[in-house]
């Protein structure tokens, strides 16, 4: 076991001989030993204390705690890589605007790649949509090409928003009708796959602070996302390229009818949330496309790393 989903009220945790050990009514209802984890995520009143929040962060345990209906993440990380090389090269190439824009060249470059591939491997899951997930895989895989040409990051935001646009569109069709999608919203997202999207994007983003804080990165400073108050540019770069992961991961959500639109509730303003029972099989599910991504952010922030410091594993 490497991660951990909490997601139930009333829980009390607390650390005994180097094990995890919940509590319900003061009763004791399960045990999870602290070596194998590698990240906790937490749902719900969970009383937990701050010693043990302590001794997660000495065992290199990242705590994620997911917080209100919209699922926002807070994070507590372990202690970061010790070069601190890494971090200076970072800030040097994030002000050096030349050497920033060749970087998110690349990140849009990726990203729209992925997701005309994606599209183009799903004619296999939905054949009788080929017209409209081939044409929109053409023309993503086109804008792709442009990446490069782009003289700024302004231009280049707007290549990515022509992507999503079409990327979306086609998303559409894959999805069964009775699943209500019509296109990307967010902030609250306001049907069941808009809902699935959100939380599986805050999970990605997540782990791509957490692998960047464990690379030796700042995940603050990026290159396609600028500077801005309180925002992980760094991660968001990084999830760009995976974010198709997640696409089809919530596509089978619906297409298997893992959840039904009965796992969902929508208020009266329209914004839609995910059940308990949904959550359930969410979380059950999820570590699936994680575990992929994570494979994935490490050969990256290796590769990034080498590249902004000059430097190899292997120290030449």
């Amino acid at each position: 076991m490497s991660t951990l989903y909490i997601d139930r009220k009333g829980i009390n945790v607390k650390l005994e001989n180097k094990a995890l050990i919940f509590y319900e009514n003061n009763k004791r209802i399960g045990t999870v030993p602290i070596a194998p984890l590698e990240r906790i995520y937490i749902r719900g009143n969970i009383t937990i204390s701050s010693s043990l929040l302590g001794m997660l962060g000495q065992n290199g345990v990242g705590v994620i705690i997911m917080s209100g209906k919209k699922a926002k993440a807070s994070l507590f990380l372990p202690r970061s890589h010790n070069d601190a090389r890494t971090r200076f090269f970072q800030y040097k190439f994030a002000s050096d605007t030349s050497k920033a824009l060749e970087l998110a060249q690349s990140i849009v470059y990726s990203k729209l790649k992925s997701q005309a591939k994606f599209l183009r491997n799903s004619i296999e899951l939905r054949p009788d949509k080929r017209y409209y997930l081939t044409d929109a895989s053409k023309k993503i895989m086109d804008l792709s090409k442009k990446a490069f040409e782009k003289e700024d990051i302004s231009s280049l935001r707007g290549l990515e928003g022509s992507g999503a646009s079409l990327y979306f569109s086609a998303y559409e069709h894959l999805l069964p009708s009775k699943a209500g999608f019509k296109g990307r919203n967010r902030r609250p997202p306001k049907d069941p796959v808009n809902a699935c999207l959100s939380l599986s994007y805050t999970l990605l983003h997540a782990e791509a602070v957490i692998a960047a804080h464990g690379h030796g990165f700042d995940p603050y400073i990026g290159f396609l996302h600028e500077i801005d108050f309180a925002r992980e540019s760094l991660a968001c770069d990084l999830v760009e390229s995976l974010r198709s992961h997640m696409d089809y991961f919530v596509w089978r959500l619906f297409a298997e009818q893992h959840l039904r639109p009965t796992n969902f509730t929508k208020e009266s303003n329209g914004v839609c949330f995910m059940g308990k029972a949904g959550r359930e099989k969410f979380y059950s599910m999820v570590e699936t496309p994680l575990k992929k991504a994570r494979k994935e952010l490490d050969i990256t922030l290796k590769y990034l790393r080498n590249h902004i410091t000059g430097v190899t594993e292997n120290g030449k």
